[in-house]
C-alpha cells in the first residue's frame, strides 16, 4: 500500500485591512480612469449624461500629496436641503488610494460606530463604504459619466441655517 505524504502548503491570508486597502487602491484605479480628478481645478463639476440625474463633483481641497473631494447627485434631502447621496473622498496621489471618509454631511465614522469602535467594528464600516464608493463608481462608469461629460458648475448654495427663536 502506497502511502501519501500531506503537507499544509501555507498560503498567506489576506486580512480585513489588506483587502480594505485593496479597495483604496480599485477605487482610485477607477475614479482615475472615469474622471482624472487631479486635473481639476478646485470647485464644482457636473458630469450629465441626459438621463435627468446629475452627478456633482466637488473639488473641495488641494494639498500637496492628497485631494478631498465630494461626489453627489444634484438632488436635495427633503429634511436637511443637503446633497444625498454624497460620498467625502480623500485621494491619496502618493499612494494611489481612495478613501471614503464619510457617506454624509454630519455621519462621519465617529457618528455612526462611536467615539472608541473596536478595531474590527472601524475596518468593516470602512469596508462598508468604500465597497459602496467602488459599486456607486462602476455604476456611473456604466451610465456614461466621465471626464467628456464633466463641466465646470456651479457652487451648491449652502442650506440656510434654521431660525431658533429666543426664549423671552
Amino acid at each position: 500500500m502506497q502511502q501519501t505524504l500531506h503537507t499544509a502548503t501555507r498560503f498567506p491570508s489576506l486580512s480585513r485591512f489588506g483587502w480594505l486597502m485593496g479597495l483604496y487602491a480599485e477605487n482610485h484605479a477607477r475614479l482615475a480612469r472615469l474622471f482624472a480628478p487631479s486635473g481639476l481645478a478646485t470647485g464644482s463639476h457636473v458630469s450629465s449624461v441626459g438621463d435627468g440625474l446629475d452627478l456633482r463633483l466637488d473639488v473641495l481641497e488641494r494639498h500637496p500629496y492628497t485631494l478631498e473631494l465630494r461626489l453627489t447627485y444634484d438632488i436635495r434631502d427633503p429634511l436637511t436641503g443637503e446633497p444625498d447621496p454624497s460620498a467625502y473622498l480623500r485621494v491619496y496621489s502618493d499612494a494611489r488610494q481612495v478613501e471614503t471618509t464619510h457617506c454624509y454631511v454630519g455621519r462621519r465614522w465617529q457618528d455612526a460606530i462611536g467615539l472608541f469602535p473596536p478595531p474590527a467594528e472601524l475596518v468593516g464600516h470602512r469596508l462598508r463604504m468604500n465597497t459602496f464608493l467602488g459599486k456607486w463608481l462602476e455604476y456611473l462608469g456604466e451610465r456614461g459619466h466621465g471626464v467628456a461629460t464633466l463641466r465646470p458648475a456651479p457652487e451648491l448654495p449652502l442650506p440656510a441655517a434654521p431660525v431658533v427663536p429666543l426664549p423671552r
